[in-house]
């Protein structure tokens, strides 16, 4: 699903971090007020004229226009124009994932009204890098940053050389699971460490009446899924034109594709139920869905969608194929700067992604507004590891994960993703026609996943050469 990575903030306010990443996600009624302003926005989006190449200053004061869905970033602004006083930043929700990607794209074609700064979610930023349309941020001093950054990433922003964003925030997938349901069926996901011991889980869990997770067909899980087994099925040459599909091919995408299509084969997961609807947020709020794997960012997705699961939550690292201490990315996004030939332009929307995704400050109002972090700093902090409530937009706190100190298995998640996996520079493309080819081997089980990713992949090579790519 395209809007995996919409965040419910504190304050439950609809947001993304990104599926990717992202990759956040919103329950149903944020959904609905998010595409619908989504929709509005795009006319007065269009209208906007173009901030990217209009005369830097006025009156001394360079203004920028970002485009990001992000709640937590427009919290940022007033300390960062105080800092900088010649600098005036507009924040503009032009539409979450694809939606905003859309604009994008057609505001850089048609070389007026785009942004001088975006958030791009990680699976979409190489898209931008091979077309040039983002500025390569070592020219500001960001490639000095590798240190800063969790390994995962600083390596989905570090692409062909460059820096070609600053992460925003991040996605470790991690493991939340109802301990009630999971004590009812004598189980204890902190020793289930394999995919074959998540197999015995789940029968259990389905003798209690409930599925031990979800699964409808999301190319971003799917993605994150085989990026955990170790999988490597996607490559593109240095020089952009060059990309290497090799979904049939790749030992660790069957390694997952076998695994899962043995649990859909013995419905042990729900394959029914659509992520991030109403039925969705029912059923993990009454515990028929008793687990999720997914990214750091759903702790206030689910005290916004499953409220009923207070104190009956908790968080654990993710089990693997073989059992190995390893992680992949589930969702997250960053800022780029939109490539200009306004250089005061580029510097000042370099200096506000600047502050919002490296200055402590910036970073800490974004983290109590609900982000997940993407720095080492934030993520060894006793402040974010002692955490053990939420607050909502009430002020009111809650410790829905009972009491555990959830920051610490997160932070954990974040340390132990793996850097090698890499995504399409057509991923945008790639994932919305993923239900197209597959989808069918998870509702109605006409195909085996086998087959709908061996279409899937004939359907990535036919559009890899239609746009000019040597696919090898």
């Amino acid at each position: 699903m395209d809007v995996m990575h919409i965040q419910m903030m504190s304050g439950l306010e609809s947001q993304a971090h990104s599926k990717g990443g992202g990759t956040m996600k919103f329950n149903a009624i944020g959904k609905a007020v998010a595409l619908t302003g989504a929709v509005a926005m795009l006319a007065s989006v269009a209208a906007c004229g173009s901030s990217n190449s209009s005369n830097s200053s006025a009156n001394g004061t360079t203004e920028i226009l970002v485009w990001a869905w992000d709640s937590t970033l427009s919290r940022t602004v007033k300390d960062f124009e105080k800092a900088n006083s010649n600098i005036k930043v507009k924040v503009t929700n032009a539409g979450t994932n694809k939606t905003e990607y859309t604009a994008l794209n057609n505001a850089i074609s048609a070389g007026k009204g785009a942004p001088d700064l975006a958030q791009i979610e990680y699976y979409a930023l190489p898209e931008y890098q091979i077309r040039e349309e983002v500025e390569d941020l070592s020219q500001f001093g960001a490639d000095k940053f590798s240190d800063f950054y969790t390994p995962g990433t600083w390596s989905s922003v570090n692409l062909n050389n460059g820096v070609y964003a600053l992460p925003m925030d991040s996605g470790p997938m991690a493991w939340f699971y109802n301990k009630d349901v999971f004590d009812k069926a004598g189980v204890d996901p902190t020793q289930v460490r394999t995919w074959d011991q998540f197999y015995d889980a789940a029968k259990k869990i389905r003798a209690t009446g409930s599925y031990i997770t979800s699964d409808s067909g999301d190319a971003g899980f799917f993605d994150s899924m085989t990026w955990l087994a170790g999988a490597t099925p996607f490559s593109t040459g240095s020089d952009g034109q060059s990309v290497t599909i090799k979904l049939s091919s790749d030992s660790k995408v069957k390694t997952f594709v076998d695994f899962w299509q043995k649990m859909i084969n013995e419905d042990l997961i729900d394959t029914k139920t659509v992520g991030w609807s109403d039925d969705w947020n029912k059923g993990l709020n009454d515990g028929s869905i008793a687990s999720l794997l997914t990214g750091a960012w759903m702790p206030y997705n689910l005290l916004s969608g499953a409220p009923d699961g207070e104190g009956k939550w908790r968080i654990t690292q993710m089990p693997t194929a073989n059992g190995s201490e390893t992680n992949a990315e589930n969702g997250g996004s960053s800022l780029a700067v939109v490539k200009t030939k306004d250089k005061a332009k580029a510097e000042a929307a370099y200096k506000f992604a600047e502050y919002a995704c490296h200055n402590s400050k910036g970073i800490k109002t974004r983290v109590d507004g609900g982000a997940f972090p993407a720095d080492n700093d934030t993520l060894k902090s006793d402040d974010f590891l002692n955490m053990t409530t939420l607050t909502d937009s009430d002020g009111k706190a809650h410790e829905y994960f009972g009491g555990q100190k959830f920051n610490e298995e997160l932070a954990k998640a974040a340390a132990n993703v793996s850097t090698g996996y890499k995504f399409l520079p057509f991923e945008v493309y790639a994932r919305g026609v993923f239900g197209d080819e597959v989808g069918a081997a998870y509702t109605g089980k006409s195909i085996t996943l086998a087959k709908g990713i061996q279409a899937w992949e004939k359907n990535l090579k036919d559009y890899s050469s239609q746009q000019g790519y040597t696919v090898k």
